[in-house]
């Protein structure tokens, strides 16, 4: 490639739009630009990394035992919207948009794959023998997830890698689940990220599984919770902890309503009750759809939404309006309480506030809080569960020796067993060799391949630029050439580059009528790991001269030296693809 004839620019500044230390580099090297904000374009350097990154995901999937495919882009709405479902619970995949075509059928873009490569499946597998099966495909993706449109961290438009498997029992379905992440971690290695597993699965009430594939980054859109002492790691929409138990009261007191004006927050609450902030309880009401849910946790915990979706298996979660609260309640926000609320109203609670003895909650009366509250006397058993959110220092729940940090990630993508059903579809089956119907046990993993490039970018950078690893860069080497107005330096010029090409190698060669500083410095910043200069002087001597991306010497060798320099410290990345 001659970076004279290249399509796009390189800038000293970062434009304004630039929003994370990856952004601002991709854009001034001439990676990305954006139409909008989320909607990138992606320049030819970048869909050179991007076409790297495919095809070591390609040849890792293929020696697992998967088979690429090609999915379409448009999906019937019976794909993601099963019959017996609509209106009763959410669907397993929504379409990002959604319209009809000519003859009125209702067509969507940006569902997810997993329904309708099952709906595909069922025509292809028959019996024991048709299985087991995996597959994948690499196609750009639609989302509109909610959040700060981040370049290649939360885009409209993604490039991303969806694999799904087929098997005939839990053995061979976590084989492929270990094959899956085990392509991600090969492929994690090859690229010098140090990505790590974390646990994600929400579905405690099911036979399932998830685990989400992050990379440490300051500048991640999530958080995960982890012990440094046994290696537990989790979202913190999944994370798990232990909280203090503190020994009952041995008797129930009367309860009684306390006149506290303003007092909202559980600090302030505890002090002029003059009782501990794990004796509070903190109760939100929220609007789970079309109804009203009540969720109760001890007074020194927040309440974990994800977690509450999750278990009522609603649509759409929110914090119920203040008006709807005071028409239940008849109290401001701020004094909600388990006690006198509405039948209709469900009340979901903490299992750590289970085995509480007089504690306290809002009275549903402004300025009024309950005292010496107890379940089963005062209010009636709720549904208990995990609904609080796991926090920093909050004591290990595998171990007891540790206590939870937190860490931002970039989260890359995830693995998942579906089971034998999709939200509540038809269960895929198969001929057992009795002859009777048995359930295809179905998994899937997803990698974003845009998030991945980010994270490295993230890792691999100095002031200078980027620093690509030498199996993701866009090229192998970045010849530059200078003192090109002499003819002889430029025949020269000309033949090496010809050399480099025919043995293989990947080539950006600076054939640009511009200063050696300016093209050093878009050298430094394009990032590619080795940089070969031709000059007036190296000329002369018969030389050429080397330098490693990130090294602050150079040296100079013959073009033989040279090239045996980079193959040994590239290794396979040069001859890999």
């Amino acid at each position: 490639m001659r970076q004279s004839q290249h399509f796009g620019l390189t800038f000293k500044d970062a434009p304004r739009e630039a929003q994370t230390t990856a952004h601002r580099l991709l854009l001034r090297a001439g990676y990305l630009r954006s139409v909008a904000a989320g909607i990138p374009v992606v320049m030819p350097y970048l869909l050179r990394v991007l076409n790297r990154l495919g095809r070591l995901l390609q040849a890792e999937l293929i020696a697992n035992g998967f088979e690429e495919l090609a999915l379409p882009l448009l999906q019937p709405a019976a794909i993601w919207q099963a019959p017996e479902t609509a209106g009763k619970e959410p669907p397993l995949e929504e379409a990002v948009f959604t319209f009809k075509d000519r003859r009125g059928a209702a067509l969507g873009l940006g569902a997810g794959l997993a329904a309708m490569t099952a709906a595909v499946a069922g025509r292809e597998i028959r019996s024991h023998k048709d299985l087991p099966q995996r597959i994948f495909q690499i196609a750009k993706q639609l989302s509109d997830a909610p959040g700060t449109r981040t370049a290649l961290i939360n885009d409209h438009e993604v490039l991303s890698l969806d694999a799904f498997s087929f098997d005939v029992d839990e053995a061979a379905a976590g084989r492929s689940y270990q094959a899956m992440r085990a392509s991600f971690e090969a492929v994690g290695r090859q690229v010098e990220l140090s990505g790590r597993w974390v646990e994600d699965d929400l579905a405690a009430d099911r036979h399932c599984a998830r685990h989400a594939f992050a990379a440490p980054a300051d500048s991640g859109d999530e958080t995960i919770v982890a012990c440094e002492a046994c290696g537990y790691a989790a979202s913190r929409r999944a994370g798990q902890s232990r909280l203090e138990v503190f020994p009952p009261e041995p008797e129930m007191q009367p309860m009684r309503a306390i006149h506290g004006p303003g007092l909202i927050g559980v600090g302030p609450l505890a002090e002029f009750l003059g009782i501990p902030v794990w004796k509070t309880t903190k109760t939100l009401l929220f609007q789970a759809d079309d109804r009203v849910v009540a969720v109760m946790v001890r007074g020194d915990c927040d309440v974990n939404e994800a977690k509450v979706k999750h278990r009522l298996r609603c649509r759409e979660l929110t914090l119920a309006a203040p008006q709807t609260i005071r028409d239940l309640t008849g109290a401001d926000v701020g004094y909600a309480g388990g006690v006198g609320l509405p039948s209709s109203v469900i009340v979901l609670a903490d299992h750590f506030t289970r085995d509480r003895v007089n504690f306290e909650c809002g009275a549903n009366r402004t300025d009024y809080h309950n005292v010496n509250v107890n379940w089963g006397r005062d209010l009636p058993m709720p549904v208990f569960g995990d609904f609080k959110m796991t926090k920093a220092s909050d004591p290990c729940p595998r171990c007891e020796q540790g206590s939870i940090r937190e860490a931002r990630v970039i989260e890359l993508g995830d693995v998942a067993s579906l089971g034998a059903s999709i939200a509540g579809r038809s269960t895929l089956t198969y001929q057992g060799k009795d002859g009777r119907p048995q359930p295809v046990l179905m998994g899937s993993g997803r990698l974003n391949l845009s998030r991945l490039v980010a994270a490295v970018v993230e890792h691999h950078h100095d002031q200078a630029g980027l620093r690509w690893p030498p199996r993701l860069a866009p090229f192998d080497i970045h010849f530059i050439g200078l003192n090109l107005e002499d003819e002889s330096v430029r025949n020269e010029a000309e033949a090496i580059y010809r050399r480099l090409q025919k043995e293989g190698f990947d080539v950006l060669f600076d054939d640009r009528d511009a200063r050696a500083g300016e093209k050093f410095s878009d050298a430094d910043l394009i990032g590619i790991p080795a940089r070969l200069t031709i000059s007036k002087r190296t000329f002369a001597d018969g030389r050429i001269e080397l330098r490693r991306r990130g090294e602050s010497e150079s040296s100079t060798a013959s073009i033989e030296e040279a090239l045996a320099a980079i193959r040994r410290r590239g290794g396979e990345a040069i001859d890999r693809l």
